[in-house]
């Protein structure tokens, strides 16, 4: 498939903005610049779609999102499971309503595997895994995580050496999958063809690795500032723990003890960092897989506001591949 385009026949199609990027590499103040008035962002985050995980998710404040409204934000109890099919479904939902007030639907954020199931489609997986997920959920409160990930890696070990043993997500969706077909995950296809519903245009956000690390290091620690410590102790005390789907956030998960005590102090704080970098190298490590991706750097506002005037304008704006 050429990469020229992502679609044909796109006229009649939804425009729709795809805006990535690392952690702390500048997305929230560029959105805000170049979208007020104009879009409904559609938030691309695992974390920041669970009320009372503020200050960790660096979720935006009130007055922000009074200026650029965010759907997908504070939609979940910390105790609630959210999957990428869970995802997939309500962002179609806000990009139809989003259309419908005349304005841009646009896709930010960081979690990345989010982008991929939105753009490509999720695997082809055939019939009804309900009762399979409502009964996995009940094993989740009863035995915990790490019952059902050494599950997961009798039944799939393949899909289970490529996933993280805290990733509760894709843990539950795997052996979702495999008790209601009786296959492993990784047995169906994969889509690797961008869906034709939409007409994309995909905007990656980049900084030299020194600059975004320098970024990172003092966004945790302002964090703390803010009250990170405060915000998990409370969260404690009103009963969450590391069993928590939203507590294993990085951020978050850091604050328990390998006996799932919470501690607190410099450690912590030097732990969120290193695993925030590492995360955001992750991050682009992905994000440079997507297809047609335009990569500009935060600051370069003119080149990125002129390239999405002309992708509006423009009934077939070409799209260019990646350029890393």
């Amino acid at each position: 498939m050429s990469l020229e385009r992502l679609s044909t026949n796109i006229q009649n199609k939804t425009k729709v903005i795809l805006l990535f990027g690392p952690t702390a590499v500048g997305k929230t103040d560029l959105l805000l610049r170049l979208f007020q008035g104009r879009a409904e962002v559609i938030s691309v985050d695992s974390v920041q779609v669970y009320r009372d995980l503020d200050i960790g998710s660096a979720k935006p404040d009130a007055i922000y999102l009074d200026k650029l409204p965010h759907h997908l934000i504070d939609i979940l109890d910390t105790s609630e499971v959210f999957s990428a099919g869970d995802f997939v479904r309500l962002a179609d939902n806000a990009v139809h309503e989003i259309k419908e007030k005349a304005l841009i639907p646009l896709l930010s954020g960081g979690t990345a595997f989010y982008f991929k199931n939105f753009l490509f489609g999720l695997p082809l997986v055939k019939g009804d895994t309900s009762e399979a997920r409502s009964l996995l959920l009940q094993s989740l409160q009863s035995e915990g995580l790490p019952s059902l990930w050494q599950e997961l890696l009798r039944v799939d070990p393949a899909y289970g050496k490529i996933i993280s043993c805290n990733d509760s997500q894709r843990i539950l969706r795997a052996l979702e999958v495999y008790r209601s077909t009786g296959r492993p995950l990784s047995s169906f296809k994969v889509p690797n063809i961008p869906s034709s519903t939409y007409d994309f245009l995909i905007i990656g956000l980049k900084r030299d690795r020194a600059e975004l690390y320098e970024r990172i290091n003092l966004r945790v620690r302002w964090m703390f500032q803010q009250g990170l410590e405060e915000e998990v102790f409370g969260l404690v005390n009103r009963g969450y723990s590391l069993e928590s789907p939203g507590m294993k956030a990085i951020g978050y998960r850091e604050f328990f003890d390998a006996d799932g005590q919470f501690r607190s102090g410099e450690e912590v704080l030097r732990e969120i960092q290193m695993n925030t970098r590492r995360y955001a190298k992750r991050q682009m490590t992905f994000f440079k897989s997507l297809p047609a991706v335009h990569w500009f750097h935060p600051d370069d506002k003119d080149n990125l506001e002129q390239l999405i005037e002309r992708f509006l304008m423009d009934p077939s704006p070409p799209l260019t591949q990646n350029s890393q």
